[in-house]
Formats: C-alpha cells, sequence, structure tokens
C-alpha cells in the first residue's frame, strides 16, 4: 500500500526491500505473479537489473553511498550488540520533553491493549459489569503463575452463586476451596473437614463442577503467594463486598482503592500456608507490591473501558490519577530500565 512519484507519474502498489537486487530471483520471485505489483525495489546494491513478467523494468533505488558511513557503522554495531537494548546507551541523549511524551504515548497505547480482553469478556458475559469484573480480579489475584487457574476457578462458580451466601465466609471459602479442587479426600483437619462437609451440600445443590486441583502451582513460589492463601484472600475480600466494582467506580482517590483490595485470609490461614500443615504464626493479608498489581493490571483498565462505554471522560482522569498516585512495579524489566538511567517515579 505504498504510494510513490517517480518523475511525473504516481506509482500506487508494493515495495519490497532486499540487501542484493539478485535475492529476487534468489528467493524465486520472478515466479510469483504477486510480485507484479511491486513499484519500487529498495537495495542496497544493485548488481542485477530485473524486468516484471511484461519485461519492463522495475524501478530500482539502490542506497549505497547514499547512506552517511556513521548511521551505517551505527547500524552494524547495534546488530553485533549483546546488550538488552541495543541502542539503550543513546537514550540519555533524547531530551526529556520527548522521553516524556513518548512514554505518556505508551502508556495510553498498553491501556488500548489491556481493554481488549475486557471487552470480550463482557460480551461473553452479556454486558454483566460485575461479573466481568470479578472474573478479571481473580486473574489478578493468581499473579502471573496461577493467573490461569484462577481464572477457570471464578468462569467455574458464577458470582450469583457466592451472593446467595454472602454472610457465611464459611460457604464462600467452601465453594471457592472446592471449586478450586483443594479438598480431596481425606481431609487433613477439622478446617478442611467443614469446609468439604460446606461444600459437598453446595456442590449437588448448585450442581458445581470443580477445576483440576492439579493446575494449581506452589513450586517456585514464597509460602505467602501460595494458591491456598490467595483464595483464603480473595474468599474474605468477595466475603467483604460482592459488588465491588461499584464501590470502585464511586472511589474518588487511591486510598479508598487500596482500602478495598485489602483482605485477610481467614483465622486458620494463620498458622498454615496449606491445609493440614502448620507453620508459625502469621497474619495472611494482601501486600502494597499485590495491591499495586491489582490496580495496574485490573483496576485502571476496568475504569478505563468502562469510561469509554458510558462516555465519562472524568473516569480516565482519575484512573490515570491512580496510576500516578500507584508504585511502579518490581521487576526485571523495571531493574533494566534503571540501570539505563530511566528511573518510574510512579
Amino acid at each position: 500500500n505504498a504510494k510513490i512519484k517517480i518523475g511525473k507519474t504516481t506509482w500506487a502498489g508494493n515495495v519490497e526491500i532486499h540487501v542484493r537486487a539478485s535475492d529476487w530471483e534468489t528467493h524465486k520471485h520472478q515466479h510469483d505473479k504477486a510480485y507484479d505489483n511491486v513499484i519500487l525495489h529498495v537495495v542496497h546494491e544493485a548488481d542485477k537489473e530485473l524486468k516484471r513478467k511484461n519485461k519492463e523494468i522495475i524501478p530500482t533505488l539502490e542506497l549505497k553511498g547514499k547512506i552517511p558511513d556513521g548511521i551505517y557503522k551505527k547500524y552494524l554495531s547495534f546488530k553485533a550488540s549483546n546488550d538488552w537494548i541495543p541502542c539503550g546507551k543513546q537514550i540519555q541523549t533524547i531530551n526529556s520533553f520527548t522521553l516524556n511524551h513518548w512514554l505518556d504515548r505508551l502508556l495510553v497505547e498498553r491501556l488500548e491493549r489491556k481493554i481488549l480482553p475486557i471487552l470480550d469478556s463482557l460480551r461473553e458475559n452479556q454486558n454483566n459489569w460485575e461479573e466481568t469484573f470479578y472474573r478479571h480480579l481473580a486473574y489478578g489475584f493468581g499473579l502471573k503463575v496461577n493467573a490461569q487457574p484462577f481464572e477457570l476457578l471464578a468462569k467455574s462458580l458464577p458470582l450469583n452463586i457466592l451472593a446467595k451466601h454472602k454472610d457465611s465466609l464459611l460457604s464462600i471459602e467452601a465453594l471457592l476451596f472446592g471449586q478450586a479442587g483443594m479438598l480431596g479426600l481425606p481431609p487433613n483437619d477439622d478446617y478442611q473437614k467443614q469446609l468439604l462437609k460446606e461444600y459437598e451440600f453446595l456442590k449437588n445443590k448448585f450442581k458445581l463442577k470443580p477445576i483440576d486441583g492439579h493446575l494449581w502451582k506452589f513450586m517456585r513460589l514464597h509460602p505467602p503467594g501460595f494458591p491456598t492463601i490467595r483464595i483464603a484472600q480473595f474468599a474474605n475480600l468477595m466475603y467483604k463486598s460482592l459488588h465491588l466494582f461499584s464501590k470502585i467506580i464511586e472511589a474518588t482517590n487511591i486510598y479508598t482503592i487500596r482500602s478495598l483490595l485489602h483482605a485477610e485470609a481467614s483465622e486458620y490461614w494463620n498458622t498454615h500456608y496449606r491445609f493440614g500443615k502448620s507453620s508459625p504464626p502469621r497474619k495472611k493479608i494482601t501486600g502494597e507490591d499485590t495491591k499495586n498489581l491489582l490496580i495496574i493490571n485490573t483496576i485502571v483498565p476496568f475504569l478505563f473501558v468502562y469510561a469509554k462505554q458510558k462516555g465519562e471522560p472524568q473516569l480516565i482522569e482519575r484512573a490515570l490519577d491512580f496510576l500516578e498516585k500507584t508504585d511502579s512495579e518490581k521487576n526485571s524489566i523495571i531493574s533494566k530500565w534503571n540501570l539505563l538511567g530511566i528511573k518510574p517515579e510512579n
């Protein structure tokens, strides 16, 4: 879909790029009719004259001698570089206005990308915002390692079933742990026995089918990040507020959002990380890093898409304000940018 002017004639079609003109024949383009609509052949070295099937010469632009040596040498050094970003050391030569403008643009592009799965889920859930948010929040609670099984868990257990038991934390825990496939037989202790009894009743009542318990990953995770602890915290969050998304829309500051995301696993988990295995006493509450990730990857994209759908630009401003007041993520990518002198403030 290129459009170029050669002499007084404007051509529309495709531009083909090779190192040498003879690569055209090396790649067998002369046998492919699709290449008859090439309007320009751009090469480093024009070592051969090429013709279309009707014997017309294909216009060729040779770049050899037209590229400054400095640029070509720089390109070669980039190609040979083992650096994470080959041109990374040059980023300090860019003025702050250009850099910040670029980062602002990237932020909006990233948000636009993140809202696509939300829109797909909304269609799947017949525009039910609470159900859609519940599923995406579950995905976020699983973090990177257990995001998929957490999402499957939420899909296997509709929010309206949890809503029927909003006054009983035990029932909500039983439903979540049972549907997660974690209440295997025989139970390890009285707590698990209680959960299993409650779950068996509710499973039959609502004709539920649990997901495969083997999907959950415990390996290479710190105990506070075990899926058992995450599910217990998620149960507490659901018990505190099943209509969480409505409250998030109403929240006008980041402190309210953080308060809404605060969850504490029930008493049993103070001395356990897994069923039946005791551990030193410690409260299991959602940490600040977890809240930050939920704000960045779930809360803000949801506010963004909701604002666009409902035509409420002030919500977009609020979502961006939440990001500005949230600490940046701690991961290997951010660490590498720090080494290049790009240190995120939020």
